[in-house]
């Protein structure tokens, strides 16, 4: 044996490449390994010993010259604006941990990648790059060299995929199925008393007749479980598949002896019946799978809203599902744009941060077409909708936020570690079984080896979280709770710490009221302040909106939102400012026994209004509850002048912290975090943006504005904000349910072991069992979040 390529653990053989005092087994390892060294990727190998991927000797050429073509490369972008492009491609070569962390890190590659994510079980990888840095073809090609090939096609690549695997999926269980009662057919003497008076001849024939349809069963439609075996061996690992290859192979090889000697017709009757309840099983599970998948991708309809102007130019909210091609829709300050649309407006500046993860806005004139995802900054923009909204792909850009790196959970370190050990486990108590009956009743010896590998199974395992945390998360979502992803049930079972944030968290937006107390406005004056406050989506701004009259506004120039502060613009040659003490008057708050918003308007300071905060229904039942189990916090931009109300709700333990701005919050956050603590920050998106992504988990409370934040981790519904405490307290029983399940599984299989060793289970009762076991554990999840989610109403 010779020395073991670095890259990829092969054998170099009597010449390997040397490079830097290291063995390669070929230019291409040589190439790759370079590559990772000198870009200080060399984790890659921590992460993943001997993944081993290769380039190709040959040239690339002109192969993918044809991505050079704009009208190509165009229809192959999810987005290009701005000198920022995103595509995203199916590489089916993505196999391990450390393709994925090599894959996301392709920015260190190149400097025109600005990020890169994969979605490892649809194989595919997201890339957001600048056009003028790198280009499309030197993408693929980049890709290309360190052998992860994409397959390029302008249609959804994985839908087509999915649809030939099904396909072919059935294909291979109709084989087994039509083997499987011809054989049968032909055993059917066997299994009635007086069989073994057959004649020899009938015995030789049925035998060969029952081997000849056996050869299609075993060599095509079992052949994924010997390539996902092969792959796993190949990288230096061990699946579950492999016991299964290798059951499969020793009923076959064993029942050929048999016919070939005429010592029988061995056990082919329970090879094909294996073969065609692992299929069922199989094509059970992904159908499952993509239900739940599809249910997240385009059901879950997060509560996103627009407003829409009607044909008297009124405005009017409505659902983001209601939104259609041609409707007018009024897109405010730092507001999400939910589909792709022509500007009406002369001009505008939009932040595609959400989609591209840089935030420089770009210019937009009147007649340009902006992408869904992008965000206006600065005055209030009209545009008409261009293509119907595609909720799927919003929730596909929450999913893929990048600013938020979650470590691998708890629950899943542990299902991967057990995983890890599981099949070798099954391996060797299978091969102990085997040799024991070998020598104390060799009738026993095929049966007991091949049933403990069929029987044992970890995919209850597996299983478990994604249907427990699927349900829940299907659960939470009819009832006004939008989560974005699973792990998210697992940290907010965790919580010990809550901090609130108090203006359109635990108060009510539209509901609260605004009285002006100062000189008398006059109604030009009415309508400057309601045409500024017009552009703000902040709860203070919208409640002097619509506490004044008017639908003729006048055209505001130079607007500006500062957080925390206040909003100001120009209005027929005036400025105009609204906004705290400190923001119009230049001198700190203090003194005021309500919330005050100042208003600077013709040169001086006309007043202010005094706001009439309204609690949210329920509030005071959330924090009882919560009292209860965590320590709570409330921060506020604003004055203290309602500290003895929220002293009264909240009681004299919780912590309260007033004229905190942004960044004060998101300090707040990290020192309790550098306390041990596990913290859940409830806010409105607007000026938390900042404390929401340092918390473990951020929640945003969606009022009628229906103001979305990337930053957060789930949006509560403003009509369920009562339930906060019983949705919280929900994934303690979702905990519950997933440690019961794990329970299970680990049960059938001590259980299934213990008979399969005693050579008291036959391959195909064991093949039957196999899948029932993971139907089993899915079903009581299942219906254990649908009978448990009652609670939360």
């Amino acid at each position: 044996m010779g020395q073991k390529c670095v890259h990829c653990g092969e054998d170099c053989g009597k010449n390997p490449v040397i490079w830097n005092e290291e063995p390669f087994c070929c230019y291409g390892c040589k190439t790759v390994y370079q590559i990772l060294n000198e870009n200080k990727l060399d984790k890659y190998y921590e992460i993943r010993p001997m993944s081993g991927i290769k380039i190709d000797k040959e040239g690339l050429g002109d192969k993918y010259a044809y991505l050079d073509n704009e009208e190509i490369a165009a229809g192959l972008m999810e987005f290009s604006d701005g000198g920022y492009s995103k595509v995203t491609l199916f590489i089916p070569t993505i196999h391990c941990a450390s393709c994925i962390w090599l894959l996301e890190n392709l920015h260190t590659l190149d400097a025109g990648i600005i990020r890169s994510s994969v979605n490892f079980p649809k194989k595919q990888v997201s890339i957001t790059f600048k056009e003028k840095e790198i280009s499309l073809r030197s993408i693929v090609e980049m890709l290309v060299s360190i052998h992860y090939v994409p397959e390029i096609s302008s249609k959804r690549q994985e839908v087509s995929n999915s649809g030939k695997s099904e396909r072919n999926l059935l294909i291979k269980i109709g084989i087994a199925g039509f083997s499987l009662m011809n054989v049968m057919l032909y055993n059917f003497p066997e299994y009635l008393p007086g069989g073994n008076q057959l004649s020899p001849e009938f015995i030789r024939f049925f035998g060969w007749m029952s081997m000849l349809l056996a050869v299609p069963v075993v060599f095509y439609s079992a052949g994924d479980y010997y390539l996902s075996a092969y792959k796993a061996l190949k990288h230096k690992m061990i699946n579950i598949d492999l016991p299964i290859s290798i059951g499969i192979f020793t009923l076959f090889f064993q029942s050929v002896f048999d016919v070939v000697t005429g010592q029988g017709i061995g056990y082919i009757d329970s090879l094909t019946g294996l073969v065609f309840f692992l299929l069922v099983g199989k094509w059970y599970q992904s159908k499952t799978y993509r239900a739940l998948s599809f249910e997240r991708d385009y059901k879950s309809y997060f509560p996103v809203a627009v407003t829409l102007f009607d044909k008297n130019d009124r405005r009017t909210i409505i659902p983001l599902a209601n939104l259609k091609k041609e409707d007018e829709m009024l897109i405010r300050n730092r507001e999400l744009i939910p589909a792709d649309a022509e500007l009406l407006s002369e001009s505008a500046n939009i932040d595609y941060a959400f989609v591209t993860g840089e935030a420089l806005p770009v210019e937009k004139k009147k007649g340009d077409m902006i992408f869904a995802g992008g965000r206006q900054v600065g005055s209030s923009i009209r545009l008409r909708v261009l293509k119907s909204v595609e909720q799927s792909y919003l929730t596909q850009l929450w999913n893929q936020d990048t600013a938020r790196q979650s470590e691998t959970s708890h629950l899943d370190k542990t299902i991967n570690k057990v995983s890890e050990y599981f099949t070798v486990a099954v391996l060797v108590i299978a091969s102990l079984a085997g040799v024991y009956w070998l020598f104390n009743n060799s009738s026993l010896a095929l049966f007991a080896f091949t049933s403990v590998l069929i029987i044992a199974c970890p995919c209850a395992l597996a299983l478990t979280i994604p249907f427990t945390f699927g349900g829940t998360m299907r659960a939470f979502g009819r009832k006004g709770f939008y989560i974005k992803n699973t792990a998210v049930i697992e940290n907010l079972n965790k919580i010990d710490t809550v901090v609130f944030d108090k203006t359109g968290t635990i108060t009510l937006g539209h509901s609260m009221k605004a009285n002006f107390i100062g000189q008398v406005l006059t109604k030009r004056q009415r309508r400057m302040i309601k045409a500024l406050t017009s552009h703000s989506t902040h709860p203070l701004s919208q409640s002097i909106f619509h506490s004044l009259e008017g639908d003729t506004l006048p055209e505001v120039e130079a607007f500006q939102e500062i957080p925390a502060m206040g909003i100001s613009g120009i209005i027929d040659g005036m400025r105009v400012n609204i906004g705290s003490k400190t923001f119009v008057m230049g001198t700190k708050s203090g003194g005021d026994v309500a919330t005050h918003v100042y208003v600077f308007i013709d040169e001086c300071v006309a007043g202010y209004f005094q706001i009439e905060n309204q609690y949210r229904p329920g509030l005071q039942q959330v924090v009882d509850n919560l009292k209860k189990r965590t320590n709570l916090y409330l921060l506020s931009g604003d004055n203290d002048a309602e500290s003895a109300n929220i002293k009264r709700i909240f009681g004299q333990q919780t912590g309260l912290l007033f004229n905190q701005s942004p960044t004060d919050k998101r300090d707040f956050i990290k020192k309790l975090k550098e306390q041990g603590k596990t913290v859940l920050m409830i806010g409105d998106g607007l000026n938390d943006a900042g404390a929401l992504l340092e918390s473990q988990v951020g929640i945003t409370v969606a009022d009628d504005i229906y103001n979305f934040s990337p930053a957060c981790d789930g949006i509560i519904e403003a009509r369920q904000f009562g339930r906060l405490h019983r949705f919280i307290g929900f994934t303690n029983k979702a905990m519950n349910i997933v440690y019961i399940s794990f329970s299970i599984s680990f049960l059938y299989n001590v259980v299934g072991i213990g008979f399969a060793v005693q050579g008291h289970l036959s391959p195909l009762v064991a093949a039957i069992l196999m899948p029932i076991s993971s139907i089993s554990v899915v079903a009581f999840a299942s219906l254990s979040i649908k009978i448990l989610s009652k609670d939360i109403h």
